[in-house]
This record gives C-alpha cells, structure tokens and sequence, in this order.
C-alpha cells in the first residue's frame, strides 16, 4: 500500500475508471499499473450480475490480495431521479440530470469532501461499471472534484488515461454546478 502523501504537498489526480466486462487479473493490472491504492466504489449496487468478479465481496478479496483498499461509497451512487423543477435540464438523459440534481445536496457535498480526504492520503480511483466515462454518473461526480481544485484522470483502458474535461454545457458558480439547457440559435431554450 502506498504511503501517506503530508497535508501540505501536492495533490495527485483522483482517477476513474469503469470494470466493464474485464478480467479481474487484466482489472487489477490497470489500477497497478496507474499507481492506484485504494478503490472507492460508487456503484449503487455493488454487485455484478454478468461479470460476478465485480461483485462487492468478491472484488474487495482480490483487491486486498493485489495490496489495495476497497472503500464502497453508496453516497455516490447513482440511479437519483429528476426534480420536477430541476435546473439540469440540459442533460437530456434522465439518470444524468437526476444525478445532477442530487449534486445540489449537502450528502452529496459531503461525500465529495471525503473523497477529496482521502485522495490527499493516498492514490484513489472512483469505479463503476460503465467502460467509458462520459456514459457514466462519475462523470459529473469529477465534475464535481474540478471544480473543487482537484485534477482528475480517466482511465480508459492500458493505452489511454486522460485529464478529465468539465461537462461542456456546465454552468459553475463557486462549488455548485448546473447543467442548464442551452439555448437555441433564436436565443430560445430548448428542453428536447
């Protein structure tokens, strides 16, 4: 297990990452090869009808045989309905800008605050399922780090691991991040 990073230094890229359809063995090889030391899950349910080497139990096994910490984090799950009224209606996908609305609480703040915690004390991942990040909630979850000053990586796959890029049609205001819809060439709002 890596060593403790001081307060004060530098802090590296929280990572994401996604199990997709992997081997368990070719999975721990990416989060080594990455550095990693701890992964926190955000599955809402941390369990894996066609892929059962992700199921909960199972992954923290072969995770703590590989010499990394598993940590589940429910507070970062997805699967959040909408708001009636609710200011994302920029994202068109419904799990997306439900998820966007639950960023506007202070559970999902805090949780955010943990894995900022922790990310200062060692090299952290976010795991879900999803192979790609952007059709994924942890996403809007490194949204969420950016703008809180911590850099954030996605790791695709053993080629590719790249700086997370703010969700375009973001709308910042200091933490709070919004995902208005944009408007139209006539200047007019379109929710479809």
């Amino acid at each position: 297990m890596e060593a403790q990073r001081p307060r004060g230094m530098r802090m590296e890229p929280v990572c994401t990452i996604g199990h997709s359809n992997r081997t368990i063995a070719d999975f721990i090889g990416l989060l080594r090869q990455n550095g990693i030391a701890c992964l926190l899950d955000i599955r809402t349910v941390p369990k894996s009808r066609h892929n059962p080497q992700f199921g909960q139990d199972q992954l923290a096994a072969s995770l703590a045989a590989a010499g990394i910490e598993y940590r589940y984090m429910k507070g970062l799950g997805g699967l959040r309905r909408p708001h009636k009224d609710s200011p994302n209606a920029g994202w068109r996908n419904e799990s997306f800008r439900g998820y966007a609305d639950y960023m506007q609480t202070e559970e999902f703040a805090a949780n955010v605050d943990a894995v900022i915690e922790l990310g200062r004390a060692t090299s952290c991942v976010l795991m879900c399922a999803e192979a790609v990040p952007w059709r994924c909630h942890r996403s809007l979850v490194a949204d969420a780090l950016l703008v809180r000053g911590v850099p954030v990586d996605d790791i695709i796959d053993a080629r590719q691991r790249r700086p997370h890029k703010l969700t375009p049609f973001a709308h910042v205001e200091g933490l709070r991040i919004t995902y208005p819809p944009e408007p139209d060439a006539q200047g007019q709002f379109s929710l479809d």
